[in-house]
């Protein structure tokens, strides 16, 4: 998601939770992102997990980002909108790990 604020481009990026990321804040930023499910269409997923990881529904046009190739090797597909939100709304999943 994306906003204009007085003329300049703002984007809403994302801190991976868990242990694996405690105190890790430098270098940790992201998109919103998740794994595709079996049969997903690659942007209802995005969408999904949108919702999953801020509370706010991803509303359309999108414009489809270059897909990005991770270190690790996974592709990333990922679209953009144009949007607004409290910071102070935003509402994330919870998993438990073990």
């Amino acid at each position: 998601m994306y906003r204009f604020d007085e003329g300049e481009l703002q984007v809403l990026l994302a801190q991976p939770g868990g242990p694996y990321f405690k105190n890790k804040d430098d270098g940790h930023w992201s998109i919103p992102k998740s794994e595709v499910n079996p049969g997903e269409d690659f942007l209802d997923a995005a969408k999904r997990e949108f919702m999953e990881e801020t509370g706010i529904a991803a509303k359309g046009p999108f414009i489809t980002l270059t897909d990005v190739k991770q270190a690790g090797g996974k592709i990333v597909h990922a679209w953009a909108f144009e949007g607004d939100c409290d910071p102070r709304t935003i509402v994330s999943n919870v998993a438990t790990i073990e």
